[in-house]
């Protein structure tokens, strides 16, 4: 891989909507909308790493019931509490998992190894390490 992952400009966009700042919404939007697909990845990790953000978002508002990242921020740890409770785990192993059941769910593993044109089992080695680094930037910014 020529160029490190990163994420930060979507980490930023996430913190400033959790801080209130709705102008970064529809760019939040337009960039998970890319990373969905990939189609701008410039390697399997990357494109990984896009997907694994893109879905982790997403969950991160089905599991708190909005998508308003300001109020997301100012959920108290007794309502994360109980939100894990109505979940049935916490916030980063749902999001983790999540992840992990839309790579299986959707034979991602497979298309990137084609796509890239190394072995499955190169991308199916990144995997965990991806899903938890994208879940620790999520989390990093709700803090």
């Amino acid at each position: 891989m020529t160029t490190p992952l990163e994420f930060s400009q979507v980490f930023t966009i996430l913190n400033e909507l959790k801080e209130g700042d709705n102008r970064q919404k529809e760019s939040l939007r337009l960039i998970l909308s890319d990373y969905k697909e990939g189609e701008n990845a410039e390697s399997f990790l990357h494109q990984l790493g896009q997907i694994f953000l893109y879905i982790g978002v997403d969950e991160l508002y089905k599991y708190a019931g909005s998508d308003n990242l300001k109020f997301v921020g100012q959920i108290t740890k007794e309502e994360w509490d109980e939100l894990a409770k109505k979940n049935n785990c916490d916030l980063p192993v749902y999001l983790a998992n999540s992840m992990i059941n839309y790579l299986k769910k959707n034979q991602i593993s497979e298309r990137l190894s084609s796509k890239w044109k190394v072995f499955k089992g190169e991308v199916d080695k990144h995997v965990m390490p991806m899903a938890r680094y994208i879940t620790e930037g999520i989390i990093d910014v709700l803090e």
